[in-house]
This record gives structure tokens, C-alpha cells and sequence, in this order.
């Protein structure tokens, strides 16, 4: 059962002007340690860090609440599972809504897809209530 669907779409170039305005600012108010490692690393590097950005407003959304009723950016990080496949992790206020919205005797499932193709990337999540076996 889906309990939150969230999507975003931002513009790359919106992301490089603010790294090249307020640079490692920005990149440590918003970004996890693991998202700046794989961020970092990228040639690409706005363009993965946008993607991330676009992900956790779109989680925000799913989870119903955007950046506020104490969910803040470090709380949600894009992560990815040993396949590959991208999924958020999320701690603090963001685990404390995902917990408060998932029935008794499920578990809440985040799927994610991000891609992006300059100068836009998107961002779509799904927070499903599965089966706790």
C-alpha cells in the first residue's frame, strides 16, 4: 500500500551557481557525508548533487510534511543498496514521520528514482507499507 509519492524537478545550473556561490556552506547545511563522498567523486559533480537535492524534497513530499514539522535536509540521504538500486536512509525528525505514517505490523519501503539529463533532474519517491515479516 503506497502512503507517500513524491516527485521534483530542479535545474542543474540553479545547483552549480549555488556550489559556486557558497560552496562547502551549502554542501555541509544540506548533504550527508555518504552523498558528498559520491558527489564529490563524480565529473559531473552539480549535476549528482542536484539529483540528491531533487530527492530530498521529493521525499520531504512523501513523507507529507516538506522541510518543516521537524524534518530538516541531513535528515533524508541517498543511498544505495549493494545492487546498485538508489533508496533514501533517513534518521531524526525524517525517521520519526516515516515511523509515525507506517501502519502497525508493516514496514515502510522507499523507493527512488533519480536521473537527469542537463539541464534538469528529477527525483520521484515512494513510500509503500509492506508486510513486516
Amino acid at each position: 500500500m503506497i502512503i507517500g509519492l513524491g516527485s521534483d524537478l530542479i535545474d542543474i545550473r540553479r545547483i552549480e551557481k549555488t556550489l559556486e556561490r557558497f560552496g562547502p556552506r551549502f554542501i555541509d547545511r544540506l548533504f550527508t557525508d555518504v552523498e558528498k563522498a559520491k558527489s564529490e567523486g563524480r565529473k559531473n559533480r552539480a549535476a549528482s548533487y542536484a539529483k540528491r537535492f531533487a530527492a530530498k524534497e521529493a521525499c520531504a513530499k512523501a513523507l507529507g510534511t516538506g522541510l518543516r514539522a521537524n524534518v530538516f535536509w541531513r535528515d533524508m540521504g541517498v543511498i544505495n543498496l549493494r545492487s546498485g538500486k538508489p533508496t533514501m536512509a533517513l534518521t531524526n525528525g525524517a525517521l520519526a514521520r516515516l515511523q509515525k505514517i507506517t501502519p502497525p505490523g508493516m514496514k515502510a519501503q522507499i523507493d527512488l528514482t533519480i536521473t537527469d539529463d542537463f539541464p534538469l533532474a528529477q527525483a520521484i519517491v515512494i513510500i509503500s507499507a509492506v508486510k513486516d515479516e
